[in-house]
């Protein structure tokens, strides 16, 4: 204990390995005080305690080497996603750890992560941990046949476990693509195979709903009216896509991708019913989407049939089941 031999001379007989994102002078910030001092007086136990407390370090092992060296062993954590954090961006491991952008350290790797919203350094570590746990259900199940599907993605949404959101970049732009909470790949082929077609007929796309197993949501961009589509077999031959001229003043237009077969089997989710009585035919369910509800001028709505035609431009009303009041859907999906 009062042998020369066993004190520490000087920082550099402090020797790290290991450590790849975090840097020396950091490192050496937690042994400042043990220079000089005698090798054995030095607890282990607490310097590794402190060394784990920085973010970057997930297990830190401190070793004696004697007469008067240490050696300390980093495990660093590993980045699996750009996260925004306020004004700038950083980075966040598969349990939720976050962690600020290596400065001045030997990262040599160039990352390559979509950008994860919806997790907060407010949030405790359990919720973030349970977010990234759907994050990396999410990448692996595109990624599993080998494609590396989630580079593609720009960013996830994990604010809602129950729908997970996703940016994915189109040409010059990017579309919102709801994925739900399960068959995350089957959901992303999908709309793959149909994302051409839809963006011929909707050039103002910018969102898709892929949740519903016989129906896929549209939203276009705000501006002018969305085109009438006659009919499309965008999502196999059972489905049909026909739309009304929108409203000037709706900020956001909707349509519903519906197969007609099967009228009542439509999801209630984010949908309102709508109930038309055409002429000598049993009452068929349609299905409306806006975001804010307002009237809809019966010279809007463009009638598809001669039963439609019988009505006299009736201004078509919701229905809700619990006498609450009266509300015009701006895109009406007639079957």
């Amino acid at each position: 204990m009062h042998d020369e031999r066993f004190v520490i001379p000087s920082s550099s007989s402090i020797e790290f390995e290991g450590n790849a994102h975090v840097t020396r002078a950091q490192l050496l910030g937690i042994f400042g005080e043990d220079v000089e001092r005698n090798i054995f007086t030095v607890s282990l136990s607490e310097r590794r305690a402190e060394l784990e407390k920085l973010p970057w370090i997930a297990h830190a092992t401190v070793m004696r080497l004697l007469p008067n060296r240490m050696r300390v062993s980093i495990a660093e954590r590993m980045p699996v996603a750009f996260v925004r954090r306020g004004s700038h961006i950083g980075l966040v491991d598969a349990n939720g750890v976050l962690l600020d952008m290596p400065v001045d350290a030997k990262v040599s790797e160039h990352y390559s992560f979509p950008v994860v919203t919806g997790i907060s350094a407010d949030e405790p570590l359990s919720t973030r941990a349970a977010r990234m746990k759907i994050f990396e259900r999410f990448t692996s199940e595109l990624d599993g046949p080998g494609e590396k599907i989630s580079q593609e993605l720009s960013e996830v949404d994990l604010s809602n476990p129950e729908d997970v959101k996703a940016m994915i970049p189109d040409h010059s732009t990017e579309i919102l693509v709801h994925f739900g909470d399960d068959s995350f790949l089957d959901r992303y082929r999908r709309f793959k195979e149909h994302l051409t077609e839809w963006r011929t007929v909707y050039p103002k796309l910018s969102s898709v709903d892929m949740r519903y197993e016989r129906q896929v949501i549209l939203e276009m961009q705000p501006g002018p009216g969305v085109p009438i589509a006659s009919s499309s077999n965008a999502m196999g031959d059972a489905n049909e896509v026909k739309s009304v001229s929108s409203v000037a003043a709706n900020p956001t237009d909707k349509i519903a991708l519906k197969p007609v077969a099967e009228p009542d089997s439509k999801p209630t989710v984010k949908t309102l019913p709508v109930a038309t009585k055409p002429a000598a035919k049993a009452p068929v369910h349609v299905t409306a989407q806006s975001e804010v509800a307002f009237a809809v001028p019966a010279k809007k709505i463009v009638p598809k049939t001669k039963a439609h035609a019988a009505s006299k431009h009736r201004p078509i009303t919701v229905k809700s089941k619990t006498n609450a009041p009266l509300y015009h859907p701006p895109q009406v999906v007639h079957p």
